[in-house]
């Protein structure tokens, strides 16, 4: 093994478990991953509806807010949330609140060691991905229903 003399280069010696010393791969950049793998798209989608559901927690605040502040306040977020662009919003968060609970549930399953070979993951990514599209559009269904 070569002599560092770059501190930062201690972190990637190591030893194997015959005690021999190995020097430790760094990680690759995003650019060497497959983005259309559907494990790593789920991965990130994960991350990004969590962040969504952050935003929509905002808006349910921001509508409890305004029901607490009276009349006039709660008016104008329902106007918001029943024009073209709060439909889309709130047709999205659902979305992303069905896709993270569904593929959190499935996350779980992993934790309890199920689920863990290549085909069956893919099977699981692409029922996340159906079941997610399914309850979106029934629970619209039952939201129009009793809206109009």
């Amino acid at each position: 093994m070569a002599v560092s003399h770059d501190a930062r280069d201690a972190t990637y010696i190591g030893r194997k478990t015959d005690g021999s010393p190995v020097q430790r791969p760094m990680s690759p950049h995003l650019q060497a991953y497959d983005m259309m793998q559907i494990t790593s798209a789920m991965s990130i989608s994960h991350r990004i509806t969590g962040v969504a559901w952050s935003g929509g927690i905002l808006l349910l605040v921001w509508w409890l807010v305004a029901a607490a502040s009276g009349p006039s306040a709660f008016a104008w977020v329902q106007w918001f949330m029943s024009s073209f662009l709060g439909v889309i919003v709130l047709l999205g968060m659902t979305g992303a609140a069905w896709y993270h609970t569904l593929n959190g549930i499935r996350h779980l399953a992993w934790d309890a060691g199920f689920g863990f070979d290549l085909p069956a993951t893919y099977r699981s990514g692409r029922l996340t991905l159906i079941a997610t599209v399914a309850l979106t559009a029934v629970t619209w269904a039952a939201a129009l229903i009793v809206w109009l």
